[in-house]
Order: structure tokens, then C-alpha cells, then sequence
């Protein structure tokens, strides 16, 4: 207790006047419990601190709890960082010229990092969860076909819905564009196109040489996704030019990866 009373002794030294005005103010006011449990001043015309005002922190933080529900507030595994890391750093390396910043500088690539390393994780997530649906009921009957496209149809609407978070969270951070939302569709056009030519070859089927070719082009979507990010992030205009470019050379690497494999 002697501890206490010295402890509140040597505080009370560093009390000034605005911090007693303050207490002796809210020490006026009469409380209420509200309907949550909380104590709030009551509503009184000659208060200076009306309920609205005492309430507000409660609305924010309830407001923020809200937008930080699993379906609405979007995440990202372990798993899904590792895949994106290699991807982030080739990112780096190669587009980071194309907006005047120099990769061997670390403040260029730690000053966009949060936004393009969670970026590209959530993809990579949802690239595994595209993978996961791949696998179908095998076989050529009626029954079977049916189910796969049961599946796609189910498969299209999770992915779109997942997708649509990672939407709304760029938007909220005013990063969102129609341009880089077109991209981030082309990933749903992509992932369904690779889900139809892995079970047609499943199935032993004739795939079509233009569905090959759509699925090569719109399978770098994602460094178009990171690079329309980065024009937002460092307040540029998109350069077309730019974009043209890279969307060949992009087309070129996947194919070069490809035979590789």
C-alpha cells in the first residue's frame, strides 16, 4: 500500500492543470449503462459531451471489428508467401526500371512491399485453391461430366467471390482502377481455361490450340495486376507503351518456362 500511495505521490507531481480542468469535467457528468454493457455520459443540454460524442470510439471500433470478418477482410497463408516470394523479387528486378526506381536501393522495394508481396500472395492462394479443384471424377460418362461442370460452375463462383475481397480492399486503399480489376479478372479467365484443358487431357481429349494460346497470355495477369499497382502507388499515369511491351516479352517468358519444364 506504501508503494501504491508513493507511486500515486510522485505521479500527482506531473499532473498539470488542463489534465484536472479535464477530470473535474468528466467528474460533473452523470453515466448511464447502455444497452451493450457500456458506461455513457447521459444526455443533457447543459453538457458539454453529448452521448453521440461518448459513443463515438465504441461505433468505430464495432465498425472495424465488422470489416474484419473472414468473408469481408482478406488473408493470406505461409504457404502462399513462399509461392509469391520468387515472384515478387523477379517483379522487382525486372519492371522497377520501367517507374525510374533502382531495385539495388532497399527503401524503393520495402516502401511498396505490404501492397505487392499480399497482392500477389492472395493470388497465389487462390492459384492453389484453383489447384486443389482440378481434380475431377475421372471418366467419359454422361454422369461424370456433368459433375465436372457442376464443379467449374461452384469452382468460378468461389474464386470470383474471393477475389472480389481482395477488390474491395484495394479499393478501400484507392488502388483500385477498372484497368487492374479487368486484370484481376483475366486471372478467373485463366484459371477456368487451365481447369478445362487439364481435364480434357485427363479424358484424352483433343484440346484446342487457341485455348493453349489465351491461357500462356493470361497467365502473367498477375504482373500486370502488380505493375498497375505500382503506377498507383507512385502516382503515375499508366504508359501503354510500357504495357504493350511487357505483355509480349510476359508471353515469350511463359512459353520459354514451359519447354523448360
Amino acid at each position: 500500500m506504501e508503494k501504491k500511495a508513493l507511486l500515486a505521490s510522485n505521479l500527482l507531481t506531473k499532473v498539470d492543470v488542463g489534465t484536472l480542468e479535464e477530470v473535474c469535467h468528466l467528474a460533473t457528468i452523470e453515466c448511464t449503462t447502455s444497452s451493450e454493457g457500456m458506461t455513457v455520459p447521459t444526455s443533457s443540454s447543459d453538457q458539454d459531451m453529448s452521448l453521440g460524442d461518448a459513443l463515438q470510439p465504441y461505433k468505430k471500433l464495432k465498425l472495424h471489428a465488422e470489416k474484419l470478418t473472414g468473408q469481408d477482410a482478406p488473408m493470406v497463408g505461409f504457404h502462399a508467401m513462399k509461392r509469391a516470394n520468387s515472384t515478387i523479387e523477379d517483379f522487382c528486378r525486372s519492371y522497377f526500371m520501367f517507374h525510374d526506381l533502382d531495385v539495388n536501393k532497399v527503401q524503393s522495394i520495402f516502401k511498396f512491399l505490404p501492397v505487392l508481396c499480399f497482392t500477389e500472395s492472395y493470388i497465389y492462394q487462390l492459384d492453389d485453391l484453383n489447384e486443389d479443384n482440378l481434380h475431377m471424377v475421372p471418366g467419359n460418362c454422361a454422369s461424370s461430366t456433368v459433375f465436372e461442370r457442376e464443379k467449374r460452375s461452384s469452382s468460378e463462383t468461389s474464386l470470383t467471390g474471393m477475389l472480389y475481397a481482395l477488390d474491395d480492399l484495394l479499393q478501400r486503399q484507392g488502388l483500385m482502377t477498372d484497368q487492374l480489376r479487368n486484370e484481376l479478372k483475366s486471372g478467373i479467365q485463366y484459371w477456368s481455361l487451365e481447369r478445362k484443358l487439364c481435364q480434357a487431357l485427363s479424358r484424352n481429349e483433343k484440346i484446342s490450340i487457341e485455348d493453349v494460346m489465351e491461357a500462356i497470355h493470361l497467365k502473367s495477369f498477375d504482373y500486370r495486376v502488380l505493375n498497375l499497382l505500382m503506377y498507383r502507388l507512385t502516382g503515375q499515369q499508366v504508359k501503354e507503351v510500357h504495357m504493350e511491351f511487357l505483355s509480349v516479352s510476359e508471353f515469350l517468358v511463359e512459353i520459354s518456362d514451359d519447354l523448360m519444364m
